[in-house]
């Protein structure tokens, strides 16, 4: 049967009610929702649930339906539990770019190795690139300047389209900077974002804070899909627009710089970080009462529900994005929050007195750091997406890329609790409970103490660990700020930090295994695919090393330009973005050759049951009447 869900639009702190339709029921267990489902294919058409891809949408190749498990690449991390983990294959290990021209950008394929294409990107590239039904979407600047009406000159935030097997330009996103400038959209970082694919809909957030639901096709189908059709050019490289939100407009939200949430789904609820963030003088909320985390509906863009716990506690900006899936039998949506809490929230659209139910949080500041605005405080933000494992939860903490190297803690929570499961609780000297703050959680001038939270989902934390056994915490053992998430495969973690080290940490017991220094700043989240570990850093170095226990690195490989973004494979394909490139790095067809024998990668089971789009959660019961008397 198909429920009534309600809508809303928020308006000068309120939220104004409308409605929409919501999606079809689906009973059962989650077993037997994925048994029974289908998923729509690149062409629109259903495929049968031994055809389709847990939690991932997309045309299954001839390899991936052999073989149910093969995930498909959609949207940044790979899925919603955004494990950065792929069965591709096989992958070269090895690649020589060739020649690319420093003044006009084009590569010159002689001396390369194992490079199928590469195509311009803009000036500045920071979106990693998402491979669906047949084509690459990546988030950039307008320095490549593929439209004839915005020349690279014109400074813009871009998505550009590509053939993922000849590199071939489709069709290109443009939206214009805010005339606010750079204290909402910084000057020629472009689209930062990665977007979700499903089917033929494209889902982005763009750098004037805006959700938009594309075309896949853009206008080179020759259709206007709506019902947005204010499209003010309709030609056949530009991009179709079905529906557009404004945050900024229709929520009240102030980015701090830039909007950069890589959005998520489930069924038909689409799950962002608005990036309500501090002012240019990085010690005002403009809008405390704004939401920072939003679910709308995916087909409308309408609002489903809103919340805004951050509040006057945000830090600086909220740049981090969320993650879902069924954690402890409960569908869980997990937003890293600029206060630097951790919060999970009932993946459905059920709601409780205007706001979605609130499952548990968790703080991932040790309480008595403290918050700087110069980047020299040890309090820190969470820029970095959490990944969800085996009833596991990992977040990364860290800040501002501008402000370098700090220390940095790495949580792996038990997401069954509820409430504050943080570690820690603060009281003062009569034993109430003092209320978050924004600057630092416990002062000790003002009488605050700590005690141990009996409610606490800690599992571990790692800071670093004396690997050597000398006695001391040496640069190598010694986990810093980061904006990366982990890779979780084999029961072995991978992340790398700012400092330029790369950590692998048994993923159960947080048992630090070996580390290494790309001597370069690690922007990246790490790929796993092919048995194998990629991980690039800011000179453009990608290593590769084995999935093993012991540190084996099998090659390193010069990109010749900084890599800011997530590597990601597909079809025998690696997907590397560059600084300014858009490079496809596999094996010749003459070459190309079945993976040898290795050690298999346990892939998680679907973490989300299937139904009319195999991104979907067991959609939510009837949705209460929503009752906005108790929103801020």
């Amino acid at each position: 049967m198909k429920n009534l869900i309600l809508g809303a639009i928020w308006v000068g702190g309120r939220l104004l009610l409308g409605t929409c339709l919501g999606w079809e029921g689906i009973a059962g267990s989650v077993a037997e929702e994925t048994k029974g489902s289908q998923s729509p294919d690149a062409t629109g058409k259903a495929a049968t649930a031994k055809e389709s891809i847990p939690s991932q949408v997309g045309k299954p190749t001839p390899s991936q339906r052999a073989d149910s498990r093969q995930p498909v690449q959609s949207q940044w991390g790979g899925s919603s539990n955004r494990n950065n983990l792929l069965q591709e294959g096989p992958l070269p290990i090895e690649w020589q770019i060739g020649h690319i021209d420093p003044s006009t950008g084009a590569w010159n394929p002689e001396g390369s190795k194992n490079i199928r294409w590469v195509a311009r990107l803009g000036s500045q590239t920071y979106g990693a690139p998402v491979v669906a039904g047949g084509k690459v979407f990546c988030g950039t600047n307008n320095g490549a300047g593929y439209l004839r009406r915005y020349p690279p000159s014109v400074d813009l935030g871009c998505l550009l389209a590509f053939d993922a097997h000849s590199g071939r330009f489709l069709w290109q996103l443009s939206r214009e900077k805010l005339s606010t400038g750079q204290a909402h959209d910084w000057p020629e970082v472009g689209i930062c974002s990665t977007p979700l694919v499903e089917g033929d809909r494209l889902w982005i957030v763009t750098n004037r804070a805006e959700v938009l639901c594309l075309d896949t096709e853009g206008f080179l189908d020759g259709e206007n899909d709506g019902p947005y059709r204010q499209e003010s050019v309709t030609a056949e490289h530009e991009a179709d627009i079905v529906w557009l939100f404004d945050m900024m407009g229709q929520l009240g939200s102030r980015q701090h710089n830039m909007a950069s949430c890589s959005a998520t789904a489930a069924g038909d609820l689409l799950f962002v970080c608005t990036g309500n963030g501090v002012d240019e003088s990085h010690q005002h909320i403009p809008a405390p009462e704004a939401p920072s985390f939003l679910a709308l509906d995916k087909r409308s863009g309408k609002v489903v529900w809103a919340d805004n716990s951050p509040g006057k506690n945000i830090l600086h900006g909220q740049w981090g994005s969320p993650a879902v899936g069924i954690l402890g039998g409960v569908a869980q949506v997990i937003f890293p929050g600029g206060d630097g809490w951790l919060y999970s929230f009932l993946a459905t659209a059920e709601q409780q007195k205007g706001r979605p139910k609130l499952l548990w949080r968790f703080d991932c500041n040790p309480k008595p750091t403290r918050w700087r605005s110069d980047g020299r405080g040890d309090r820190n933000e969470l820029i970095a997406t959490p990944v969800l494992w085996e009833n596991r939860v990992y977040i990364a903490t860290g800040q501002d890329p501008q402000f370098g190297e700090g220390p940095g803690i790495l949580w792996c929570i038990d997401p069954r609790g509820r409430g504050d499961t943080s570690p820690e609780l603060v009281v003062d000297r009569q034993g109430n409970p003092v209320p978050p703050t924004r600057l630092q959680a416990a002062d000790p001038t003002a009488g605050h103490l700590l005690k141990p939270n009996p409610n606490s989902a800690l599992v571990w934390k790692y800071t670093g660990q004396d690997l050597n056994g000398d006695g001391h915490l040496q640069f190598e053992e010694t986990f810093h700020r980061t904006i990366a998430m982990p890779v979780i495969a084999n029961g072995l973690l991978v992340i790398g930090d700012f400092a330029g080290l790369v950590h692998c940490l048994d993923a159960q017991s947080g048992k630090l295994l070996w580390t290494h220094d790309m001597l370069a700043s690690v922007w990246a989240s790490p790929l796993v695919a092919d048995g194998k570990i990629y991980i690039a850093d800011e000179d453009g170095d990608v290593l590769v090393f084995a999935l093993s226990r012991e540190k084996k690195i099998l090659a390193e490989n010069q990109m010749l330009q900084a890599v800011y973004a997530t590597p990601t494979a597909l079809d025998g394909f690696l997907y590397i973005a560059t600084r300014t490139h858009l490079v496809a790095i596999g094996f010749p067809p003459e070459q190309r050759k079945a993976p040898e024998p290795q050690s298999p990668i346990h892939l998680p089971k679907a973490t989300l049951p299937t139904s009319k789009f195999s991104n979907s959660l067991i959609p939510a019961e009837k949705s209460p009447k929503l009752d906005v008397s108790h929103f801020p």
